[in-house]
């Protein structure tokens, strides 16, 4: 089984040069900082900004007359269809990028040695069922009105979230336990969106949708936890195998 974790020459500790550590130490004590502050400046600039800045984007309005009718019907019921989209939105590109993430993990997986534990066909699986759950949150959001292709403030600072889990999938380097942790991060994630989602669309009353995405989580229930056990099986071999 391929080893994820290896003895080396790992140099990026201070136990690896004693003599060079003590020469470090002693120059911190007789260097003065370059610049005056701390880090309680740091936080009242940080203050500053956050005062300061204006949101991270907004919702697009709808661009069609059925989209119009709908959110106003919805305003008029007391209802704010702006997170309700916003969070669609946010789903949408989740699941975009979730395909290829696994995508990503086939590629490596496949590259891996033969008696990997993880089987190629559950992992295309996966990825059919993300982008299949891509195509009904695009319809939910045109069946409202709402521009599917439009990035919304959520999905916006999920895909910042996200872009170090591209990195892991992606870097040559990682083993396929260090890749499944990363979707392991993005499954966890990825299911408390979904139960989220269901609870908001319950609230503006679409039951029927919200059957659809019921079913879309029982799936990612799945996902999560054979990547967990997955993922734990690999360490624990990685543990036993003999250095």
């Amino acid at each position: 089984m391929e080893k994820s974790t290896v003895l080396g020459k790992n140099r990026t500790g201070i136990d690896m040069s004693p003599i060079d550590a003590k020469e470090m130490m002693a120059l911190v004590r007789v260097s003065p900082p370059s610049s005056a502050g701390n880090e309680q400046a740091i936080a009242e600039r940080r203050s500053q900004y956050f005062a300061e800045a204006g949101v991270i984007g907004s919702v697009p309005p709808p661009g069609t007359l059925k989209g119009i009718a709908s959110t106003a019907m919805e305003k008029l019921t007391g209802k704010n269809p702006e997170t309700f989209i916003d969070k669609l939105g946010c789903r949408l590109a989740f699941e975009r990028a979730g395909v290829r993430l696994y995508d990503a993990l086939i590629a490596k997986c496949s590259a891996a040695p033969a008696n990997s534990i993880v089987p190629l066909n559950r992992l295309q699986d996966f990825r059919n069922e993300e982008l299949e759950h891509f195509k009904l949150v695009e319809n939910a959001m045109r069946s409202i009105g709402a521009d599917p292709t439009a990035q919304t403030p959520s999905a916006d600072v999920d895909g910042m979230a996200s872009i170090g889990l591209v990195q892991v999938l992606t870097d040559p380097r990682t083993s396929v336990a260090h890749c499944l942790e990363a979707i392991l991060i993005a499954e966890l994630a990825d299911n408390d969106a979904w139960q989220l989602l269901i609870a908001l669309t319950e609230k503006m009353g679409m039951s029927d949708m919200a059957r659809d995405f019921q079913n879309a989580l029982r799936e990612e229930d799945e996902h999560l936890a054979y990547i967990r056990q997955w993922f734990k099986e690999m360490v624990m071999e990685d543990a036993a195998v003999a250095s």
